[in-house]
C-alpha cells in the first residue's frame, strides 16, 4: 500500500518481503467475533454474531510509534486485547516479538506494557509505591535496574509528591501517570497505551507526550497508541492506522489521512466587536458567526500560522484558537469519499 492510501485488507504497510526491517507486532487476517444473546420475548432469546474484527492484518517494525484510531466500537481495544492475550482470537494469526500472544501469555508479558486508560494497574487502596515494589518483585527485576527505570519515571512523570500517596487518592491525571510508569519498570519492548491521555489536564498531557517521545528516542521503546485525540497522534506518531467495524481503512501518515478525509481545522475568533464574515484566503472560509465570535475552517494539512497572521493584521482580535477536526468526522468524510468514488 502506498503511503496515504486506503490500506490493502490483505497486507499491513511496511509487510512487503524483502524490506531491511524488524517486524515486533504481526497481525494476519485476524478476526474475533463475540456470540450476543438478546432477549426478543417472553422467555425467547436471539443469538446473534458480532464481529469486532475483521480480517485485520498490519505489521508494526521496532521503535515505531504508531497511532492506532477509530470510533467507538471500531475494534480497537478488542485488537490490542489480543495483542496481549487477553483475548484469543477467532481466526488469522498475530504474534508479538514472535510470541503468539494467547499461546504464551505469561512468557508475552515479560516483554510487554500495557497502560488502558479506563482501567488501572494500581492498589486501590495502597501507596502509589507500593505497586512499584509489587511489579519489582512480579517481574523479577534486577534491583539496580529497578531504582533506575524509577527514578527515572518519577523524575519524568512528576510522581515524587505521590509516591506515599494512596492511589483512590490520586486525580486521573495523577493516576494515569503512575500506571504509565507501573508499566515500564520491567524495561517493555512495546508499551500499548489504550486512550492514555482521556481526561487530563493540559499539563498532564503535555508531560505525558514528552515521557513517551523520550522513552521511544532513548530506549527505542515499540508504541501502539489508541486515542480519541488528534494531538496525541500529531505530537508522537509517524504513522496512523485508521480502524472501523473491525477492517483497517488507512495506514499511513497523518497528513495522508487528513487529506483522504478532507478534514478540516477550525480557528476560532473573538473580535473586539461583532463584524461581517472575515475576508480569508481560499481554501479557508468562514462557516459560522455568531456575534464577536467566528469560526474558519481550513484545511487540516495546512499550517495555521498564514491565517492567523493574515486574520490579526487586519482585525482587532480579543483572542483566538485552533480545534482539531475529530476522529468520527474524518472517518465519517473518507466513508463518503470511498462511497463516491
Amino acid at each position: 500500500m502506498d503511503d496515504g492510501g486506503v490500506a490493502d485488507p490483505g497486507r499491513g504497510r511496511g509487510g512487503e518481503p524483502g524490506e531491511d526491517r524488524e517486524d515486533l507486532i504481526r497481525v494476519e487476517r485476524a478476526e474475533k467475533v463475540f456470540t450476543v444473546r438478546k432477549r426478543t420475548g417472553f422467555l425467547r432469546r436471539e443469538r446473534r454474531e458480532v464481529r469486532a474484527v475483521d480480517g485485520l492484518s498490519f505489521t508494526v517494525a521496532r521503535g515505531e510509534v504508531v497511532g492506532y484510531i477509530g470510533p467507538n466500537g471500531a475494534g480497537k481495544s478488542t485488537t490490542i486485547k489480543m495483542l496481549t492475550g487477553i483475548l484469543t482470537p477467532s481466526g488469522g494469526r498475530l504474534t508479538v516479538a514472535g510470541i503468539d500472544p494467547s499461546r504464551e501469555r505469561t512468557r508475552l508479558a515479560r516483554r510487554i506494557g500495557v497502560v488502558f486508560g479506563q482501567r488501572t494497574t494500581l492498589w486501590w487502596d495502597l501507596p502509589l509505591i507500593d505497586s512499584y515494589k509489587l511489579a519489582h518483585r512480579m517481574y523479577r527485576i534486577p534491583d539496580a535496574r529497578y531504582r533506575e527505570n524509577l527514578d527515572r519515571c518519577v523524575a519524568l512523570l512528576d510522581l515524587g509528591a505521590l509516591l506515599d500517596v494512596p492511589v483512590r487518592q490520586l486525580s486521573l491525571g495523577q493516576r494515569m501517570r503512575g500506571d504509565i510508569a507501573a508499566a515500564l519498570l520491567h524495561d517493555p519492548e512495546v508499551l500499548y497505551l489504550d486512550e492514555p491521555t482521556i481526561g487530563l489536564d493540559v499539563v498532564s498531557k503535555a508531560k505525558v507526550r514528552g515521557f513517551l517521545r523520550e522513552l521511544n528516542a532513548e530506549r527505542g521503546t515499540t508504541v501502539l497508541l489508541t486515542t480519541h485525540d488528534l494531538t496525541d497522534i500529531e505530537q508522537l506518531c509517524s504513522r496512523v492506522m485508521v480502524i472501523d467495524h473491525g477492517r483497517l481503512m488507512y495506514d499511513g501518515p497523518l497528513t495522508g489521512l487528513h487529506e483522504a478525509g478532507e478534514s478540516e481545522r477550525t480557528l476560532v475568533v473573538d473580535l473586539e466587536r461583532e463584524l461581517p464574515p472575515i475576508d480569508v484566503p481560499a481554501p479557508a472560509r468562514v462557516v459560522r458567526v455568531d456575534g464577536v465570535r467566528q469560526w474558519i475552517g481550513f484545511p487540516a494539512s495546512a499550517s495555521a500560522a498564514g491565517l492567523v497572521a493574515a486574520v490579526a493584521a487586519a482585525y482587532p482580535l480579543v483572542d483566538l484558537s485552533v480545534r482539531e477536526p475529530d476522529i468520527e468526522t474524518v472517518i465519517a468524510r473518507m466513508y463518503a469519499e470511498r462511497a463516491s468514488a
